[in-house]
């Protein structure tokens, strides 16, 4: 049996984040792929046996479930000695964009694409533009960051960055942003990540099915829709 097993759903940047982790650390791993989008984490049972929050990803390791991708990707950094920081103060700097990512980053950046894309009727155009702004500030300032250094904290990459990746390889189509033509030095910042996973040989090139993008494994679920990450 696998190290860890992820609750996961290929349409979910949030269970990216952990499964980009996984492999970079090069973990033994494997998807449990949920329902979510039928309801599956509403289910009392769900709530009762996997996790309250009614949410993915859930990262299962000897036996305990571990919920919300921040805290994930920190006790995975604990765990592999890796992307955590190089010292305290660093440590610090990468739970700060940690926070900066959840509250603002990719809060309003998963949303905009979740009400663009999965919702079974068309978004309000005033919560679309009120959405757009909060973007354009949380990305710019994020550009401008990338200005500086190859990374979010430093010259390597932490699981700032790893969580900031969550939604950023969702394909132009899908997210209704030309990340090159926009905001090129985030886009420059995915693809030095998009790099060091290929290393790790799990592929997530613009051109591979969603499914491709979490194990290369062929006994996935479709996605509900044909655009790709």
């Amino acid at each position: 049996m696998p190290d860890y097993r992820l609750y996961c759903l290929p349409e979910s940047g949030n269970s990216y984040k952990v499964a980009l982790m996984l492999a970079l650390c090069g973990a033994d791993w494997e998807p449990v792929f949920v329902a979510f989008l039928e309801g599956a984490t509403r289910e009392p049972s769900w709530r009762a046996e996997i996790s309250e929050m009614g949410e993915v990803p859930v990262l299962e390791q000897a036996g305990r479930r571990y919920s919300q991708s921040g805290v994930i990707l920190t006790r995975l950094a604990e765990r592999f000695g890796r992307f955590g920081g190089r010292d305290e103060e660093e440590r610090y700097e990468v739970l700060r964009w940690l926070l900066f990512d959840n509250h603002k980053f990719t809060s309003y950046f998963a949303t905009h694409r979740f009400m663009r894309c999965l919702t079974p009727t068309p978004p309000d155009p005033a919560v679309m533009e009120f959405l757009r702004s909060r973007i354009a500030a949380s990305f710019g300032i994020v550009e401008k960051r990338l200005a500086e250094t190859p990374y979010i904290v430093g010259p390597e990459p932490t699981i700032a960055d790893i969580s900031m990746m969550g939604y950023l390889f969702f394909s132009s189509q899908e997210t209704g942003y030309d990340l090159e033509a926009d905001y090129p030095n985030i886009a420059a910042w995915r693809e030095r990540i998009r790099a060091r996973r290929l290393e790790r040989t799990l592929r997530i090139d613009a051109g591979a099915a969603r499914p491709a993008v979490f194990l290369g494994l062929s006994a996935v679920r479709a996605c509900r829709y044909s655009t790709s990450m």
